[in-house]
């Protein structure tokens, strides 16, 4: 046994044996733990902003992205909305034990479901750093082990904020064990940590579509796939202009390098005249580049914006994460929701319309794991769902989708009472 197995291995055996006894362990302990996170975090700040710091310098002079340098900084400011969450998470409810759907036959039994954790998650991600605790919190409260493995351009970022929680939630009487975090950024450590299903019971990638693939590819676990998106918000000719701008400019500029920004903006014809020299305004100013269909550029053109410039084939279906946006003009709502079912990821869509007919057929039609109306896509978000954080967004249907909370990381055992029933 080479040292890659014998260290992913000794892992797995202290997450199994920390499992056991998370599955029963109290919620006013688990809660304590988390506020300890949270403290530490604040407490500690200048430990994780120094290891943030190398991590950035070494990714800025690599050529690393802007979209993936955003998601890779942390800042006093951002490390105190890391502690906010966990403290929601705190301050939700244990779903671990919840009994639901109790009924009882016609033979006397009485039977029901019974909330329970699903033991060891697995989670490999790249470049978000804050995913470390965000991770850690709820697999923490909702009674589950886990396993880490950040990525190498944020190594030193997830290293020290993996050695707070697990220092923070042991002082708690948290098993050792329940938290661990892989430092080794090898590709072979993870290649044998997706061969380990008995031992890791759900894995989840975070990151780019090629991390996602791999894993998804080559895991011999369940996984739960998602984090690209390619969003889209169709003006409707009915839509309020006025808020049909200020939920375009949000979408797109308020963070455009994450995953529930806006992509592509599709405008009813009968508006766009009236409707698309006013975004694009407010884009300019902001420094967006519009890529727009022959139709669009015609409207535009008149006004010289010097950021718009027209749309290639490449331009639908792509996920900027950038201060980029495709524009299409098209001339129904049919002719909106055929363009997102053929280039949506299944993230986040959103309509604007007064038009209540056509924003329920769009709520009903679209194809994806939040559906807006009149609203930005930006909120699709675990902490604004009031989850109080997030292990990931599921595009897929089974066994979850959108964000993941607590309860998305629970299954849950048929429990039966009887009074000496036996079947004929």
């Amino acid at each position: 046994m080479d040292s890659v197995t014998r260290e992913m291995e000794e892992k797995g055996k202290m997450a199994r044996a920390a499992r056991k006894k998370l599955a029963f362990f109290p919620t006013q302990s688990k809660n304590e733990a988390l506020l300890n996170v949270a403290e530490a975090l604040i407490t500690r700040e200048d430990e994780v902003l120094a290891a943030n710091a190398t991590d950035y310098k070494k990714a800025s002079s690599s050529g690393m992205n802007e979209a993936m340098l955003d998601r890779l900084i942390l800042s006093p400011e951002r490390i105190q909305s890391i502690a906010r969450d966990v403290r929601a998470v705190a301050a939700l409810p244990d779903p671990v034990g919840e009994i639901f759907d109790m009924r009882t036959m016609p033979n006397g039994l009485l039977l029901g479901k019974k909330r329970v954790p699903l033991g060891v998650v697995g989670a490999i991600y790249e470049s978000r750093p804050d995913v470390t605790i965000a991770i850690s919190s709820l697999c923490l409260k909702s009674g589950n082990a886990v396993i880490l493995r950040g990525g190498k351009e944020a190594i030193n970022s997830c290293t020290a904020l993996a050695r707070i929680a697990m220092e923070a939630t042991q002082e708690a009487g948290v098993p050792q064990g329940a938290i661990q975090f892989v430092a080794s950024p090898g590709r072979a450590l993870v290649n044998h940590m997706l061969k380990m299903k008995e031992t890791i019971n759900l894995m989840i990638p975070r990151g780019g579509a090629d991390l996602i693939r791999l894993v998804s590819e080559n895991a011999t676990m369940p996984v739960i796939t998602g984090g690209v998106g390619v969003c889209h918000i169709y003006i409707d000719r009915e839509a309020n202009l006025d808020s049909a701008v200020a939920i375009a400019y949000n979408a797109k500029v308020q963070r455009p390098t994450v995953c529930n920004a806006m992509d592509c903006l599709l405008v009813h014809s009968q508006i766009a005249g009236e409707y698309l020299p006013s975004i694009a305004t407010e884009w300019s100013n902001a420094g967006v580049e519009m890529h727009c269909d022959e139709r669009a550029m015609d409207i535009l053109k008149p006004f010289n914006f010097a950021n718009a410039v027209r749309a290639t084939k490449e331009d639908w279906g792509k996920e900027f994460l950038s201060l980029t946006a495709a524009i299409k003009v098209v001339d129904s709502l049919d002719e909106a929701l055929e363009h997102i079912d053929k280039y949506g990821s299944g993230h986040s869509e959103a309509i604007v319309s007064e038009d209540y007919s056509a924003t329920m057929r769009f709520l009903n039609e679209a194809d994806a794991a939040c559906v807006y109306a009149n609203a930005s896509t930006r909120f699709t978000d675990g902490a604004q769902f009031g989850l109080g954080a997030e292990i990931g967004i599921s595009t897929q249907k089974f066994h979850a989708r959108g964000p993941m909370g607590l309860k998305e990381l629970t299954s849950y055992k048929w429990i039966i009472f009887g009074s000496g029933q036996v079947r004929p």
